[in-house]
């Protein structure tokens, strides 16, 4: 068995589709149909069933496959440890961000981060919660700042809670609420067209939360929207969105109220793979993330919206 023919079936494995994942991994089909036949010769079980153009696991697939990406991942770890160790190249440190905090908590901790440490490639995605998850699984992330799903965290991943963001309302007009203290109630978005993320962002599991939890299911006026998709869409008058504070500092067309208590907050964690041990580089990010956060926290500078957890 050969590294590499595992990289192969993992691709098909993913993509479900040999040519591809045979584009994927920079060779011919047929190269990587050989190297997959090779592959079950070895194991002596085949892997995929092909069944009318479509490609499913078998059983020994099933098996196969998180051995496989763990494989993967060890041997990338171990590759890049080494290299570090022995000055072969400079490390490389791979962060996740929901949008958010890739513009608010994840700034200040990078800076941090290439000051101390300037030969370190420095690598950034920004995402929703449920793709960073996916990504950290796959071992394309070396660290991730996530919402906290409600259910708890994936149990392969390693998620330390460190904070708190809470949302708002966006809109372009002013709001009637039923609050006193003119804070809106999520009950008083009853009636309102509401503008709603794409399947994978956090954001929309806790609006639908939100809104389900006060006894009503949301209006939707637009459903699908990236964070900038979102927000240009309240600003044309579209509807309304809950969003983190943050993202709507920059935008003067669009109105921010804050929820009653006890609002919608959420709870940022960063996490790991629990399986692959870090790197130097992403043990060092770490390191200096939470530093920061425990810096900002004493002396009151968090972003707006982002809060100690309580």
């Amino acid at each position: 068995m050969q590294l590499h023919q595992l990289r192969y079936f993992v691709a098909v494995a993913e993509v479900r589709h040999f040519t591809q994942a045979a584009d994927m991994v920079g060779i011919t089909q047929p190269s990587l149909s050989k190297q997959i036949h090779a592959l079950e010769g070895t194991l002596g079980a085949p892997l995929f069933e092909r069944v009318r153009g479509n490609i499913t696991l078998t059983a020994a697939g099933e098996v196969l496959l998180p051995l496989a990406k763990r494989i993967l991942a060890d041997v990338e770890t171990a590759t890049r440890e080494v290299q570090e160790l022995v000055g072969l190249r400079r490390g490389r440190v791979r962060l996740g961000a929901t949008p958010s905090l890739a513009t608010s908590l994840a700034p200040p901790v990078l800076r941090r981060f290439r000051d101390a440490h300037p030969s370190v490639d420095l690598r950034v995605e920004e995402g929703g919660s449920q793709d960073l998850v996916r990504d950290l699984l796959r071992g394309g992330l070396d660290l991730a700042l996530i919402i906290m799903p409600a259910q708890g965290a994936d149990p392969g991943l390693r998620a330390d809670p460190i904070l708190a963001e809470s949302l708002v309302v966006a809109s372009v007009d002013p709001l009637p609420t039923t609050s006193p203290s003119g804070e809106l109630r999520i009950t008083d978005l009853r009636d309102q067209p509401l503008v709603m993320f794409r399947e994978g962002y956090d954001l929309r599991d806790a609006t639908l939360q939100a809104c389900r939890e006060a006894g009503f299911e949301p209006r939707l006026s637009v459903d699908g929207g990236e964070m900038d998709a979102v927000l240009s869409f309240v600003e044309a008058g579209l509807g309304v969105a809950l969003v983190p504070g943050i993202v709507v500092a920059r935008r003067p067309g669009i109105r921010v109220t804050r929820l009653a208590p006890p609002g919608v907050r959420r709870t940022i964690a960063v996490a790991r793979r629990r399986d692959v041990v870090p790197t130097h580089a992403g043990r060092e990010l770490r390191r200096i993330l939470l530093d920061y956060v425990d810096t900002a926290t004493a002396t009151d500078v968090l972003p707006p919206g982002v809060e100690p957890l309580s």
